[in-house]
């Protein structure tokens, strides 16, 4: 529903200097009064809800554009603010004449070449853009499951935007999911991997200065939760969220780099030295990055929110059928520590034609060949114990695809070339790494990269990187994004934890797939976890690992356990090795943020059921009402009856007929975790 309204007019009357409400316009049960051309006051609001009806936006102009969000009548965010600063222009903010376009909606559908959640994405909203008479819009967009709006310029010439300001203030005192940004020594805080936990904090007691990046979900308002993030990120700074010691977070940008320089070292980088007063230089005339608020009432409803990915620009890649992603194994967490072997483990052509072995064996697509088969610095140069004519026969024979890691400074000076190279051995399939900054000209990098790869028919995933942020939408062959605390840091830390693990759907998932890289085979208990390097023991149990890969959006799923370990455990492997990794439906059966998620996914016509929970054992209860008429045969694993001591103990169990009618009652160990596969 959309209206301007002053609260002390009746509708249909006039007052002084009011202009009249001349009709009403009853359309899909919306009523709309079209007013414009008036000085906005505080009083004068306009107001557009969801489809449904449910989540409503009230805006007005007073020091700025400001809103409030409602849901089911409920204020959820109060006097939000609007602004863009543009040097050698007027703010957005200096303007008081507004214009409110007729509302329109939209009820579309997206096919989804890459279907992360599923194939085909409803895009179903109310739309109503705010004009000023300096050269700026505001559009909205109201959905049954949040908001967003995005700012247009309209100047003739291209701009060096000064500031922008995007305030989110919120009623009553609320906590947040906070992944606080840690300042490194040597760089300012806007460098960053992108990689931190999700600590529960109150609002008002995050301080100026303390900066996160998003997604950060919000609760403890009357019930509701919103996940604040952006989309369709492009040649603009990526968005922070700063404290203000009130209940109301703020947008923070990263400057415009003027100056770089190089770390050195093994994993070097470009380090931005000198930063201008400006944060983006821009084209006159474009849209900025959407700024999405994804809203819930019941926990369960976020995991299978997809409307980041629907605000992403369209696909850029006119037929993307070459695009197939799959699972793969890599070497780098596990330090290649093989054993029961004839050969010396390490960076060299035998351990690759091992892990081609157990790939062709367990039914991975593809192997990668992660940093250390070339000269960081000169992908050209290939390390003396690797024979990749070998390496690449051997794959062929196998039918096995090779993947190449790749440092991201290397990449942008040897692009083209590095790109003919993979072309010819056949590589599909590419990583990127150690960007860890998501100011203007990083972001450029990313969609330059991606244009070129699909130039080379070559799918690519980003780490050291900010999530997507509707990014895999316009380029469906970036299927896979780190940005995630991850399996890497039980090498050197305790940070992961099953409670951080039952964080990520409800956060970092919201913007988008993550590469956490699960399927690690050493399990320990709460009191048994610690970081032994090369021995890599994750927290949890093997089932709670396994979930992991259904559980988790990522159209590629990295495995990162030992092959080693996995080949003494055949009927383990199997299951694992030959998961899906697109999907054609989510549903969030059960999920509490923190503390335990049930997600059924489909494939063809193949369903699969998982779920974990935190250091808190418990039963849950599988309903199997999703499945059609027929019988299906289940695989079942699950935690074994001594996880609880010993986390990697599992059983698999076979169920001959299972039906929609049919429950399933599953014990939980501590940190534990389960996987169903149902067949017809």
């Amino acid at each position: 529903m959309l209206h301007r309204h002053n609260q002390n007019i009746l509708p249909g009357h006039t007052g002084s200097g009011i202009l009249p409400l001349s009709r009403f316009l009853q359309c899909c049960c919306m009523v709309l009064i079209m007013y414009s051309g008036a000085v906005a006051q505080k009083t004068d609001t306009l107001k557009i809800c969801s489809p449904s009806g449910n989540i409503c936006v009230k805006s007005w102009v007073d020091n700025g554009l400001q809103y409030q969000v409602l849901a089911g009548g409920i204020l959820l965010m109060d006097s939000s603010v609007i602004d863009l600063e543009v040097i050698n222009q007027r703010a957005l903010s200096s303007d008081r004449k507004v214009r409110f376009s007729p509302i329109k909606e939209v009820k579309e559908q997206i096919i989804a070449p890459v279907p992360e959640k599923r194939k085909t994405v409803k895009d179903h909203y109310n739309q109503v853009v705010v004009s000023f008479k300096q050269p700026y819009k505001v559009e909205f967009r109201v959905y049954d499951d949040g908001i967003a709006y995005r700012i247009h310029t309209l100047f003739k010439d291209s701009a060096l935007v000064k500031s922008e300001l995007a305030r989110f203030k919120f009623a009553a005192t609320p906590s947040v999911y906070y992944p606080a940004v840690k300042k490194r020594d040597d760089a300012d805080i806007f460098h960053t991997s992108f990689e931190e936990e999700y600590p529960l904090r109150r609002m008002d007691s995050i301080p100026q200065g303390t900066i996160a990046y998003s997604p950060v979900l919000v609760t403890s308002i009357e019930g509701y939760k919103i996940g604040i993030t952006e989309s369709d990120l492009e040649s603009y700074p990526g968005m922070f969220l700063g404290g203000t010691g009130t209940t109301a977070l703020t947008g923070i940008f990263a400057g415009y780099p003027l100056e770089e320089q190089s770390t050195g070292g093994l994993y070097s980088q470009m380090k931005v030295t000198r930063r201008a007063d400006y944060i983006a230089r821009i084209q006159g005339t474009r849209t900025l990055p959407w700024r999405a608020l994804l809203i819930s009432r019941e926990d369960k409803e976020l995991p299978g929110n997809d409307l980041v990915y629907r605000l992403g620009s369209p696909s850029r890649i006119s037929d993307p059928s070459w695009i197939k992603p799959g699972n793969l194994t890599d070497e780098w967490i596990i330090d290649i520590n093989l054993f029961n072997v004839p050969f010396k483990a390490g960076i060299n052509t035998a351990s690759y034609k091992y892990y081609i072995d157990f790939a062709k064996r367990f039914g991975f697509d593809r192997i990668m060949m992660d940093a250390g088969w070339s000269d960081n610095n000169d992908l050209f140069k290939i390390v003396p114990s690797i024979s990749m004519d070998t390496i690449l026969a051997y794959a062929n024979e196998k039918g096995v695809k090779l993947s190449m890691w790749t440092l991201g400074m290397t990449l942008d000076r040897q692009l083209d070339s590095a790109l003919d190279q993979f072309s010819k051995w056949g590589v599909d399939f590419i990583m990127t790494d150690f960007m860890d900054r998501d100011d203007q000209k990083m972001v450029e990098f990313y969609h330059r990269v991606a244009k070129a790869c699909a130039e080379h028919k070559i799918m690519i995933m980003y780490h050291g990187a900010f999530p997507p942020k509707g990014f895999n939408r316009t380029w469906p062959n970036a299927v896979g994004r780190e940005g995630v605390l991850g399996s890497e840091f039980n090498n050197w830390s305790n940070r992961v934890t099953p409670a951080h693990d039952l964080t990520l759907p409800f956060t970092r998932m919201l913007a988008g797939g993550f590469d956490y890289e699960p399927g690690l085979l050493n399990n320990a208990t709460e009191k048994g976890t610690r970081p032994v390097a090369g021995v890599v023991t994750s927290p949890g149990t093997r089932a709670h690992q396994l979930a992991m890969f259904v559980v988790y959006d990522s159209p590629v799923q990295i495995f990162s356990g030992n092959p080693s370990e996995g080949v003494l455990e055949p009927a383990f492997m199997e299951l694992l090795g030959n998961l899906p990794t697109a999907w054609d439906e989510t549903i969030i059966q059960d999920a509490k943020v923190a503390e335990y998620i049930v997600t059924v996914r489909k494939k063809g016509d193949s369903w699969f059921v998982a779920g974990m929970n935190d250091w808190k054992q418990r039963d849950v209860v599988v309903k199997f009402d999703f499945l059609d008429d027929a019988a299906y045969k289940a695989v079942i694993c699950k935690d074994g009856i001594n996880a609880d001591r010993y986390a990697a103990d599992y059983a698999i169990e076979n169920k001959e007929a299972v039906r929609k009618s049919d429950t399933l009652k599953i014990h939980l160990a501590p940190g534990g975790g389960f996987l169903i596969r149902l067949d017809k």
